[in-house]
C-alpha cells in the first residue's frame, strides 16, 4: 500500500486545512487509517483514528472537537479537517495505514504502511 498526504501549509490561527491520503496498492477498505504527527523537536503522536468501514472513529484529546477524520472507500481515500487551528498543531502531518477490518489500535507499531508527510503551520 502506497500512501500519499496532501493539503498542508502556512495558516494563521483560527483558519481552517483539510488534508487528505491517497491510498493506492491494496485493498483500502481492509485499512484501519490512522493520522499522526511529529512537532519539531518532540516525538510522534497519534492525532486522530478511523476503522476500516468508517464507522468509528477517535481523536487525542487536543484535537477533539476541532479535528474530523473521514474516509471514502470508494476513493480510496483519508481525510483530516482541522478546524480553529493554533499554532501548537503546527506539525508534519502523516497518514498511515493498518491492516485491521475490525477496531482501531493508537498503537503507531501496529501501523503497516506510512505516507511521506505534510507540513502544516500556524502562524500569526
Amino acid at each position: 500500500v502506497q500512501l500519499q498526504a496532501s493539503g498542508g501549509g502556512l495558516v494563521q490561527p483560527g483558519d481552517s486545512l483539510r488534508l487528505s491520503c491517497a491510498a493506492s496498492g491494496g485493498t483500502f477498505e481492509h485499512y484501519a487509517m490512522g493520522w499522526f504527527r511529529q512537532a519539531p523537536g518532540k516525538e510522534r503522536e497519534g492525532v486522530s483514528y478511523i476503522t476500516a468501514k468508517g464507522g468509528l472513529t477517535d481523536y487525542t484529546d487536543a484535537v477533539k472537537g476541532r479535528f474530523t477524520i473521514s474516509r471514502d472507500n470508494a476513493k480510496n481515500m483519508v481525510y483530516l479537517q482541522m478546524n480553529s487551528l493554533q499554532p501548537e498543531d503546527t506539525a508534519v502531518y502523516f497518514c498511515a495505514a493498518d491492516f485491521r477490518i475490525f477496531g482501531i489500535s493508537k498503537s503507531e507499531g501496529e501501523y503497516d504502511y506510512w505516507g511521506q508527510g505534510t507540513q502544516v503551520t500556524v502562524s500569526s
